[in-house]
């Protein structure tokens, strides 16, 4: 063996010494090479510091697991705190600060200024043995006789104030106010609280940590929206045997002469109740060696407790750590020489270390698990630090901080260290409390009235039933907002239709030609094929003459498209514009929707028009025999699937219903035999002011900033080019009384239409991460928080919900007497059935409503009038 200079007997563990110094004692040398050597297994790689932060993160899994949690050693212990302060935090509160011989009484002022300032006053009462170990009752009363005194003390007796309980215990919590340990650095100074705050509790006596964790993989609480603090009981890591390897000689001494052996095994590595024990254990075998102290042992040093943690603190101090190495070892009735002080020195360095880069790899599992929840590959986030090891030990801090940086290279981490956390973070925890309280009972107060009771639905049901009847009737049509337009359709499919048939659909700024065969007999189906073309805005606003010319236009490009220039169809028209009919084929526009103006056409028959540019073209006839609504399409489509389809439902930019209706019921057209379908045209429901007593402030400011203020009521209430313009302005309310994004409007939310329904629609949807609604509302301009999102979601939710309860009482009305087709979600149709109980009402989706719907009306009309030459 080499010896190190000096040392004349050789030792198994020496090495080659760089010191150049003569050893203290005959029997070896101590110099810090040779220290390191006998830790060896207390120096733990860069390649280990990853290995334990990867079974940190799969124990955190598994405590987060509803089957797997009962055996993880990592409990993760749901708080129900689920939000951080925002600084928007108002009020006086109390605190309680309980987790050892002592206990603290705080009040707490939080003043919501734009400055975040907290003001407290504090008073520490001491617990009495007896009680510590006596009765609950006891304990409690000793607890509420030192609040009544504090409370005397300020002469805040007769004030009701909310207070917050930091009790440090481990406790399993099933609402935020039962009580458990983990929050007590919630709330720290101003401008401290991040985005996405990870509160470390410790290192102190004890060690454990809290996070904020995604609601939907919180398997031991309901719900999946948003997020919630975790108590992550992380001293237990390491009972199920994960950490066996890396656990030492001493370790397991200090865990068999502990009062729990076999727990919080984690805790015992690196925490302050038991770090000094640690070093003591280390300096007593090494002196057993002969290594230390010329192998003399005194009673002290080995009585456990003796060597306190706070002197590895102070022995680690730059300057003056060697010299409080020899006081205290000398307190210890020891003799040390120079070297047995450095070596002491050595020996606190490799334990703290230990102890800083074990808690630095499990709070990297922490922080990769909060990146991977935000699913990107960097994460920049804050973790506020309490304890007395982290705050007194003057290397500790950096250690960690150094291995966090290390494990995780590509991720911003800020460090803030805690002022009377856990009073402070108590009553903060209650301020936030109280906060979202009181702005979530704001905001349902401003929600309710978009929330429709059945009573009120009933209501709407009837009211349109009453406009129906008005819209049949021929003395009242002209009143009615309701029109109930005859359509002179009179029959839907039968199956028996065959032949090939041209159809146009026009209902906006882009329309479809569609060539449409339909086939009977054993090949009974459908075939399509179509072509889209945009109708330019000068055209949309011109003449109607350029108007008809550009859609004939078009027609002649379909043809010879499709290789069928000289073939003469029969033609089906899908005009989703307002238009009384006369005949199938005849359509008398009574006013432009949608943007169009084209003059020369309102007033006018739209069939005629069509027939008449395309004489002017002169390259190819087509038989004009239907001209339909496209609710008309839609339930014709339908009806060609499902014989039993009676009724016709659009809801998209805009909406409107169909139904066949009894011809004896229908006053406009003559006859009282068989029936016809009547396009209702309810988008002007409410438009006489039958729906004014259900209608929001919200719903009044879209229709009167709208192209038509004061026309389809009903329809700005449920239909796409509106839902959108609702939530926006909810939005902004919420935004200007502080109930959302902090107070704070972007320049975009401020724009009419910025919120598109297509947001609604993906918003609402359940299987949108909020992930994802933060991301649509960023690409507003909106800074959100995970609570913002959740909020945001709602607002969308209750808009739609009401949009379909109206409609489907609408549908209600309807369906008295019918079986319903078509498509809406599944509120409408829970709606249908909550207020026609009677009525078994089946909603078939439509596919290619519109244009194959006009081709099968075309298909029908043939098949009749063919039957009729016959």
């Amino acid at each position: 063996h080499s010896l190190c200079l000096g040392c004349p007997v050789p030792h198994p563990w020496a090495v080659l010494c760089p010191c150049a110094q003569p050893c203290a004692s005959p029997l070896g040398c101590v110099c810090p090479l040779q220290v390191d050597k006998y830790l060896y297994h207390m120096r733990l790689s860069d390649e280990t510091l990853l290995e334990v932060s990867q079974r940190f993160e799969k124990e955190m899994e598994k405590g987060l697991g509803a089957d797997t949690n009962p055996t993880a050693s990592v409990k993760m212990l749901p708080t129900f705190v689920r939000s951080t302060p925002d600084g928007t935090e108002d009020g006086d509160f109390l605190a309680l600060d309980l987790g050892g011989t002592n206990f603290r009484v705080l009040r707490v002022k939080v003043s919501d200024n734009g400055l975040r300032k907290v003001e407290m006053e504090n008073q520490i009462y001491a617990i009495p043995e007896e009680l510590m170990r006596g009765s609950g009752v006891q304990l409690f009363d000793h607890i509420a006789e030192c609040l009544a005194n504090f409370l005397d003390k300020l002469q805040i007796k007769d004030k009701k104030l909310p207070l917050g309980f930091t009790f440090s215990f481990p406790c399993h919590q099933t609402k935020l106010d039962e009580v458990g340990e983990g929050l007590r650095i919630m709330g720290m100074g101003k401008g401290s609280v991040p985005a996405h705050p990870v509160p470390l509790l410790g290192p102190g006596t004890g060690t454990n940590a809290c996070y904020m964790e995604e609601m939907r993989h919180i398997d031991l609480v309901e719900g999946d929206e948003g997020r919630m603090c975790i108590n992550m009981e992380w001293g237990a890591f390491g009972d199920d045997g994960v950490l066996n390897d890396i656990r030492t000689e001493f370790d397991r001494e200090i865990d068999m002469g502990s009062l729990n052996p076999g727990k919080q095994l984690f805790e015992k590595m690196i925490s302050g109740m038991y770090m000094g024990e640690l070093v003591r254990l280390i300096l007593v075998k090494m002196a057993k060696d002969g290594l230390l102290f010329g192998g003399r042992l005194t009673p002290d040093l080995l009585t456990t407790g003796h060597f306190e943690t706070r002197f590895v603190s102070a022995i680690e101090k730059e300057k003056e750590g060697l010299q409080k190495a020899h006081e205290i070892l000398s307190k210890l009735g020891l003799e040390p020489s120079h070297e047995d002080c450095v070596a002491t020195l050595r020996i606190c360095q490799i334990v703290s270390t230990r102890s800083a880069t074990l808690c630095g790899a499990t709070l990297a599992a922490v922080l990769r698990r909060l990146r991977d929840n935000k699913g990107g590959d960097r994460l920049r986030s804050t973790v506020g630090v309490d304890g007395s090891v982290y705050k007194k030990h003057p290397h500790f801090a950096r250690r960690l901080h150094k291995t966090v940086r290390k494990l995780l290279p590509d991720c911003e981490i800020r460090f803030i260290r805690s002022e009377d956390g856990s009073g402070k973070g108590a009553a903060m925890v209650t301020a936030v409390a109280y906060r979202l309280a009181a702005q979530h009972q704001a905001r349902q107060k401003i929600l309710e009235p978009l929330k429709l009771s059945h009573e009120q639905l009933l209501e709407v049901k009837e009211r349109m039933r009453i406009e129906m009847e008005k819209g049949l009737g021929k003395e009242t049509h002209a009143e009615a907002t309701v029109k109930m337009l005859p359509t002179y359709v009179c029959s839907t499919p039968d199956g028996t239709e065959k032949g090939d048939f041209l159809a146009l659909d026009l209902g906006g700024t882009n329309f479809r030609v569609l060539l449409v065969r339909v086939r009977n007999g054993m090949r009974r189906g459908v075939e399509m094929h179509n072509k889209i073309y945009s109708i330019p805005v000068e055209i949309m606003q011109g003449t109607g003459e350029e108007l008809f010319d550009h859609i004939v236009h078009c027609i002649s490009d379909f043809l010879e498209y499709m290789g069928m220039k000289g073939v003469s169809l029969p033609l089906g028209f899908t005009f989703s514009f307002p238009c009384q009919q006369n005949n199938l084929d005849e359509g008398i526009l009574l006013k432009w929707t949608k943007g169009f103006k084209a003059t020369g056409c309102e007033g006018e028959d739209v069939v005629g028009l069509l027939k008449e540019a395309i004489h002017r073209r002169e390259e190819f006839d087509l038989d004009v025999v239907a001209v339909v609504n496209d609710t008309v399409g839609t339930m014709m489509t339908c009806g060609y699937e499902d014989p039993y389809c009676e009724v016709g439902l659009i809801v998209g930019t805009g909406s409107n219903a169909c139904y066949m209706e009894e011809m004896r019921n229908v006053e406009l057209v003559e006859g009282d035999e068989g029936r016809m379908c009547v396009n209702m045209e309810w988008g002007a429901f409410g438009d006489s002011g039958c729906l004014d007593d259900i209608r929001t402030e919200f719903d009044v400011a879209v229709d009167e900033l709208s192209l038509n203020p004061g026309k389809q009521r009903y329809e700005k209430m449920i239909s796409g080019m509106y839902l959108g313009e609702i939530v926006r302005n909810i939005l902004m309310d919420f935004t200007k009384k502080g109930l959302l994004f902090r107070g704070r409007i972007s320049e975009r939310l401020k724009t009419r239409g910025i919120f598109e329904t297509k947001f609604l629609s993906q918003i609402e949807s359940d299987c949108l991460a909020l992930l994802q609604v933060r991301s649509i509302l960023q690409h507003l301009g909106l800074e959100s928080t995970c609570d913002d999102s959740i909020i945001v979601k709602e607002v969308c939710t209750v808009v739609a919900r009401r949009a379909a309860q109206l409609c489907g009482a609408g549908m209600a009305a309807v369906s008295l007497s019918l079986s319903l087709p078509c498509s809406f979600s599944t509120v409408l149709q829970e709606t249908v059935k909550e207020l026609s109980p009677k009525c078994e009402v089946t909603f078939l989706q439509s596919e290619d409503g519109s244009g194959k719907g006009a081709a099968l009306i075309t298909a029908v009309a043939c098949r009749i009038r063919e039957a009729g030459q016959r």
